[in-house]
């Protein structure tokens, strides 16, 4: 036997071809370091994402009051990280389609940072304008290592593991008000505030970069087996497996796809109705989420108050750290209650937490630590529901269109994002704020009602189940249930 440049023996004599399909192989390489290693690097790249739209979220107001410019002109800023990211959805996320998941994801993670590195060298708002989209734009293409991560998961620990790389949203949420406050508040530097806000990205760049490799369902899909192979020897290799037992000399994956993904094949007859439905419940949460972002701020927003902070930074920091609770709740339930049932409890409990809140405040008669706790819970359950959102959607699409899929949709969703700033302006009444968050929280909920329940199916398969349900103890039920994805 000849000495393989790993750890473990490398077999030379020929075996028999043995054919699996890429979802066997995925197993075999079990759960462990290196699912660990690509959860830490696609979470960073969340954190990135999260800090620059609290960056953007505090700092506009901060420079409003600072250089003295319209409502309208700070809303059409934080407007722009929502177009640019709308843009970037539509062509990041088919190219991953086409060239590769991890070359995507390094271009995302390299734009975020250089033009989070020009936020702190402005002279004049208007600079923020093509700053800002960019930075969106790079945003764009951060649907790419979540549907990496999605790719290298089991059945049975998917859920677990994709709501995990939420926390380091949250983390990132929390870590904002902490820097503003030192850098507002003690050293007056908003310079300094946006400087610092880009080391996650630089660090989402690293991580990227060292602890990705290619998606091997992707590769398969493309015909490069031999490749999603090597990979999957190395990932098994690194969770401690020897590689050339649970993938001997001679063994093959199956074919995953004859066809590439294009954006027709979105309103095929299969994936119409699924993607109608993703695309509306996409814009409802990305406008009720960041929406909810922004009206905290906004209610403990005390910049005209001169004998006061610029920003009541405990609360918003309380309110930003209610994500944990959302994420860790949504873990609890997920497996327990299916995804469709977390996701209308989650959209039931935003829109009354958020009417209330804002309702309480318009009123002015309600303490402080009950606005916090309403706050906590609106932000926590705003979480939950795109947590679920983002497991839902990589789901349902098979390898062959998740990329494009998951983009489209999440292209879509940035229009409802794009608008929420303007729903939270000063001139709006917050009852009014609160209202229309509520209307869009339960229009969600029913639409969320009508999805097909993932628990415990096979990424893309889902599709399947809903035409097994006609045929149910029949031969076509059985047949259809074991339908390849590639159709």
């Amino acid at each position: 036997m000849g000495v393989h440049k790993s750890k473990f023996l490398h077999p030379t004599s020929s075996a028999p071809t043995d054919i699996i399909e890429i979802d066997e192989a995925v197993h075999r390489i079990g759960i462990g370091k290196f699912q660990h290693r690509v959860l830490f690097a696609a979470g960073t790249c969340f954190m990135a994402d999260s800090v620059q739209v609290m960056l953007l979220s505090i700092l506009t107001r901060k420079l409003q009051n600072q250089w003295e410019f319209a409502d309208s002109i700070s809303s059409m800023i934080q407007s722009c990280l929502f177009a640019g990211s709308m843009v970037g959805t539509l062509i990041l996320g088919p190219l991953a389609d086409r060239i590769g998941r991890k070359p995507v994801l390094i271009v995302s993670a390299s734009i975020i940072s250089i033009f989070g590195l020009c936020t702190s060298l402005i002279t004049g708002y208007q600079m923020l304008f093509p700053i800002v989209f960019s930075i969106g734009f790079g945003i764009g293409g951060l649907t790419v290592p979540f549907d990496i991560l999605a790719e290298f998961l089991t059945t049975e620990t998917r859920g677990y593991y994709l709501l995990f790389i939420k926390y380091f949203w949250t983390c990132g949420s929390m870590l904002v008000p902490v820097v503003a406050y030192f850098t507002l508040e003690v050293y007056y530097s908003w310079r300094l505030f946006a400087g610092l806000c880009i080391i996650p990205c630089l660090f989402s760049l690293v991580c990227g970069t060292l602890y990705v490799p290619e998606s091997p369902r992707w590769l398969v899909s493309r015909g490069r087996k031999e490749e999603a192979l090597a990979i999957l020897r190395k990932a098994a290799e690194t969770n401690g497996i020897d590689p050339y037992v649970v993938f001997p000399i001679g063994i093959e994956l199956a074919d995953q796809a004859a066809e590439h993904g294009e954006f027709s094949d979105l309103f095929s007859p299969r994936w119409k109705d699924i993607v109608l439905k993703l695309a509306a419940l996409w814009t409802m949460y990305c406008f009720c989420f960041y929406g909810a972002i922004m009206t905290v701020t906004r209610i403990f927003d005390d910049t005209d108050n001169p004998n006061s902070l610029d920003f009541d930074y405990v609360a918003i920091f309380v309110s930003s750290a209610a994500e944990l609770l959302g994420t860790a709740s949504t873990i609890f339930l997920i497996d327990r209650i299916g995804r469709v049932k977390t996701l209308v409890g989650a959209f039931f409990s935003a829109g009354i937490s958020l009417f209330c809140l804002c309702l309480l405040t318009d009123i002015g008669v309600a303490p402080r630590s009950v606005l916090i706790t309403f706050a906590l819970i609106g932000r926590a359950a705003e979480m939950a529901t795109a947590c679920v959102v983002w497991i839902v959607t990589v789901e349902l699409l098979s390898t062959e269109i998740l990329s494009t899929g998951h983009s489209a949709v999440n292209a879509i969703a940035r229009a409802g994002a794009f608008f929420s700033p303007y729903l939270v302006v000063e001139s709006n009444p917050l009852w009014v704020v609160g209202l229309v968050l509520l209307v869009v929280n339960m229009v969600s909920a029913v639409t969320a009602s009508t999805l097909i329940e993932t628990k415990g199916v096979e990424l893309g398969k889902a599709v399947l189940i809903e035409p097994a349900k006609k045929y149910r103890g029949s031969e076509v039920s059985r047949a259809c249930i074991t339908i390849p994805t590639n159709g």
